[in-house]
């Protein structure tokens, strides 16, 4: 489909002037190109203005065959309805047939995370008697007490650090604050002083926080691999992803347990949307929920 192959190179370069994440721009692509095989396999479209609603509700039909989740399908529909509204924008075509295609219903999603007893334990699954060690503790402490993204832990550098802050470079090129607690203050401490001996002789080229064992920047990868040393240690139950990610849910979850408004928790999470932030408190239990209700009961803090 060469019209739509032009088409898809010039979303590509509007994607990239707006500034998304190179992630993002992959799956945008990506996703297009195989709708793009799909009508050409299926109904030998040749060109973009012959795609009809119809045509793309078949694919998601397609999706939804091959036992795609409802969640899985609306991020294919979402970039799908991008590179169309592109389109439209640009008058390439005259009616954009993505706005007449629904989005799939997605049901509850109860999200299982970490028990206060397993945070425990993973956090001790490491010590202070190396560098690697050090950095490591840090990596379970600020994943827990701030619910930073994977990606964002790894591209913090010395001069976000301030006294009780950290600033977090986020999604979409926003900038957000978290708090420093006094816990995880200590432990950056300790971190700090080991890497200062443990890179005293060496010129360091990079100006990111943490860094591996030969000076360079982390990476998602790494992250991973500390998040699964440390399970090898604590043993997390097997329904339980150890992964940065799950500490996130564990940060979201443990906040609202806490009696943190949704609104302050997006925030800290960097959600375009307390939308998204909501999805956390459909998976507290409804003992929790009772819980925050009695410690937010109006009489209960009523002043006498």
């Amino acid at each position: 489909m060469q019209i739509e192959m032009d088409c898809i190179d010039e979303f590509r370069v509007d994607c990239q002037l707006r500034r998304l994440s190179q992630r993002t721009i992959k799956g945008y692509i990506n996703n297009n190109l195989q709708f793009s095989e799909y009508l050409e396999n299926e109904f030998e479209i040749d060109s973009i203005e012959q795609v009809k609603p119809a045509h793309i509700k078949n694919y998601v039909l397609f999706l939804t065959q091959t036992d795609r989740k409802p969640t899985y399908i609306n991020g294919i529909l979402k970039c799908i309805r991008a590179f169309f509204k592109y389109c439209y924008n640009e008058e390439f075509i005259e009616r954009n047939p993505a706005t007449k295609v629904p989005w799939q219903k997605e049901g509850t999603v109860l999200i299982e995370t970490f028990t206060d007893d397993e945070v425990k334990r993973l956090l001790d699954a490491f010590d202070y008697s190396t560098y690697l060690q050090a950095r490591n503790k840090l990596i379970m402490a600020l994943a827990f007490d701030t619910g930073v993204r994977n990606t964002e832990m790894c591209n913090i550098l010395n001069c976000d650090i301030h006294d009780k802050t950290i600033l977090i470079h986020g999604k979409g090129n926003k900038e957000r604050n978290v708090a420093i607690s006094p816990f995880v203050q200590k432990v950056m401490l300790r971190y700090e002083r080991m890497k200062a001996v443990y890179f005293k002789n060496k010129v360091l080229k990079y100006q990111n926080y943490l860094l591996s064992r030969t000076a360079r920047p982390l990476t998602k990868e790494a992250m991973e691999v500390v998040f699964n040393q440390a399970n090898e240690i604590a043993q997390v139950r097997p329904e339980v992803r150890c992964s940065p990610h799950t500490a996130r849910h564990y940060f979201a979850q443990a906040n609202l347990r806490n009696g943190l408004d949704v609104y302050s928790l997006s925030r800290l999470m960097g959600h375009c949307s307390v939308n998204i932030t909501k999805t956390y408190l459909q998976s507290l239990k409804d003992e929790e929920i009772v819980k925050l209700a009695c410690m937010s009961s109006p009489l209960m803090n009523l002043k006498r």
